[in-house]
């Protein structure tokens, strides 16, 4: 794994056939937790809302725990993270009575970002066969990788045929030139070694590496709104990152360093209060739009020393407000001015969906119509069975996305593949009968 990063890739999973059942376990490492879940994914009829899913997702076990030696997303402390997500996987295996040897990692730092590139190939017959389609997408990743960076997603968004754009499906249609626009989604190279590098010492391999606005997207839209176009903004403890989606296809990802944990640092210095009070008021009491009540609502703030016999201190909710509004403020127009730089302000952005822990900030869906677009709601995972009820909730999309990885891993070209044996091409009568067996076995 570690050798295909250094070749600038992420590690790459094979997709799970549409026929096929099969234990997944997946690994979402935040800054302030660390969850595992195992799930059993089978086949399963088509759903009105959910429809580019081919299976039903049944958890049959999680762990979560405090995350340690975790600083936005990125590795800060080898021991302590190692420590953590064993903790998180021994949980998750005990409660599901399986053991797992991969998992698929989700992944909110290595400063993520986008890039888009175009090819085009030549046809070789009268119609676009296979063989065409994988020329032209090994055409437009060979410019992916970029020193110091590693590609972890390679999406085909759309095929052009003569210079006709929209074109979905290109095989078997007639024409003389076929191209790709390619998004490709890359991590920085060194936060992603380490990642790797923890999680083999828990003595787990990794399936795949995913970024977490691309997983929780897969968690939390429905198809009509990927169609639509959506903006997913999930909001993590260190880092803030959103994917837009338009089309059917993520066509944008980015991210900042400034997440939930900066608020609760500014909530413990303005009271002062220790950090877990800190949090602790953020998440019962901390809101961005101020009430004529707040003035008369009073917190209490155990005192910094810790000891009983100290006397804790009165202060009125609204400066808890006044503390946590600005940093909100600075995030949202953050998302909002990267938004506009990366030339998505269309109806992408006029939707938007919130996950992660920080986006159960009161009043932060409104603050949010108001600053990017009209169109808020809260993301939650869709169409994954027993969930505890405390996993079912903004702060576990990603994870559950995860879950929902295997079934769209398909989609994506990482490298150029090597040449295979004469007859084996996916043209061939053996070629397909191989496919065939693979995909229905």
């Amino acid at each position: 794994m570690r050798s295909r990063l250094a070749q600038g890739f992420a590690p790459k999973m094979r997709p799970l056939p549409p026929k096929k059942s099969g234990i997944v376990g997946v690994l979402d490492i935040g800054t302030s937790k660390i969850v595992c879940m195992i799930a059993r994914l089978k086949p399963r009829p088509a759903s009105d809302v959910l429809r580019r899913r081919t299976h039903s997702i049944d958890v049959l076990g999680i762990g979560h725990t405090r995350a340690h030696g975790v600083k936005g997303g990125a590795v800060v402390d080898m021991a302590r993270a190692e420590a953590a997500i064993r903790q998180a996987v021994d949980m998750a295996e005990r409660a599901s009575g399986v053991q797992i040897a991969s998992v698929i990692l989700g992944v909110s730092g290595a400063r993520l970002s986008s890039q888009h590139y175009e090819a085009q190939v030549r046809i070789t017959a009268s119609a676009v066969e296979e063989f065409d389609i994988r020329r032209v997408l090994e055409a437009a990743s060979t410019y992916a990788v970029g020193d110091g960076r590693a590609v972890m997603h390679a999406l085909p968004v759309g095929y052009t045929l003569d210079s006709r754009r929209g074109i979905g499906e290109p095989c078997g249609m007639l024409g003389k030139e076929l191209g790709v626009d390619m998004h490709v989604v890359t991590g920085d190279l060194t936060s992603l070694k380490n990642l790797v590098l923890c999680v083999e010492r828990c003595h787990l391999g990794i399936e795949a590496m995913v970024a977490a606005p691309y997983a929780a997207a897969l968690s939390s839209l429905t198809d009509d709104e990927m169609e639509l176009g959506v903006t997913l903004i999930d909001m993590g403890a260190g880092t803030t990152t959103f994917s837009v989606v338009s089309g059917g296809h993520c066509i944008h990802v980015d991210g900042i360093a400034v997440g939930g944990q900066h608020i609760t640092n500014d909530v413990a210095r303005g009271l002062p209060a220790r950090l877990a009070d800190a949090e602790r008021l953020k998440a019962l009491h901390g809101a961005v739009v101020a009430v004529s009540s707040d003035e008369h609502d009073m917190l209490t703030i155990p005192p910094l020393s810790g000891d009983e016999r100290d006397q804790p201190n009165l202060v009125p909710k609204s400066r808890l407000v006044t503390i946590v509004k600005p940093r909100a403020e600075e995030i949202v127009e953050l998302i909002r001015d990267r938004l506009k730089a990366s030339g998505h302000v269309g109806d992408a952005a006029r939707r938007l969906v919130l996950t992660g822990g920080a986006a159960q900030l009161q009043g932060l869906p409104d603050l949010m119509a108001r600053v990017i677009g009209p169109q808020v709601r809260i993301g939650r995972p869709l169409g994954v069975s027993r969930l505890p009820e405390a996993a079912r909730g903004t702060a576990f999309a990603v994870a559950a996305g995860l879950l929902v990885y295997p079934q769209v891993a398909g989609l994506e070209h990482f490298e150029p593949r090597r040449r295979q044996a004469v007859g084996a091409e996916s043209g061939s009568y053996f070629g397909r009968v191989g496919q065939w067996l693979r995909d229905s076995f």
